[in-house]
């Protein structure tokens, strides 16, 4: 499995395409691998989110293939830097072990199903605060970690250590349809406490819509 960052310039023509259109990016981190490449594996999928603080503008991809990120340098990247950096996933998977603790950030697509009058199931996003923090807690026990609690103000009461920012309601064509696609940040601090499905979660992602930049987990050592 291979990490790769990219600065997006955001002023750029090209990045306000991508970045404005959840279809057109995810075409364009696709066409990163020749065709031919395993794009969806045993060990991992391609999946990709996009960062942005103030002007600073980051693509991350997680794929099991190195990809070649040199139309999106020429189409919305920065030519006086670095094009892009890869570097090898294995040894961060092979460095997990149960009880790390870690901060986290995700872009996911909280999702429910709904039962229509007919009978029938219906996939919605969740758009409020407690029903995305549920959402995102539930899936922290099927994904091999615990969300870290602190204590308040010197208090015995605790808060878990949960941010939802970057809500959001993406509209946007796929082929002769519409897609709406709900989504959310969730930021804070795990322990680990099963090495296999976090590494799993890790390469294959969380929640729906991982072709359009949801499910893609990423953790930074505690300092």
């Amino acid at each position: 499995m291979y990490m790769s960052r990219i600065a997006l310039n955001r002023r750029r023509r090209g990045a306000m395409k991508l970045l404005g259109n959840r279809h057109a990016m995810h075409a364009a981190v696709m066409a990163a691998f020749a065709p031919g490449t395993a794009t969806d594996t045993d060990d991992g999928r391609v999946l990709w989110r996009v960062d942005s603080h103030a002007d600073d503008v980051e693509l991350l991809i997680v794929s099991p293939s190195e990809p070649c990120l040199a139309h999106i340098v020429d189409q919305a990247g920065w030519t006086t830097t670095t094009p892009w950096a890869t570097r090898d996933y294995e040894p961060f998977l092979a460095s997990l072990r149960t009880g790390d603790e870690y901060v986290f950030r995700i872009n996911a697509n909280p999702t429910h199903r709904m039962s229509l009058p007919d009978g029938s199931k219906q996939i919605v996003g969740h758009v409020t605060d407690a029903y995305q923090r549920e959402w995102f807690t539930e899936r922290s026990r099927t994904n091999g970690f615990e969300l870290v609690s602190s204590t308040v103000d010197g208090s015995a009461d605790e808060r878990t250590e949960l941010v939802v920012r970057e809500r959001d309601t993406a509209v946007f064509k796929r082929g002769g349809g519409k897609v709406t696609l709900v989504t959310a940040s969730f930021e804070g601090r795990l322990r680990v406490t099963d090495v296999d499905q976090l590494r799993h979660a890790l390469t294959h992602g969380i929640g729906r819509a991982k072709g359009y930049g949801c499910g893609l987990l990423t953790l930074l050592p505690v300092a």
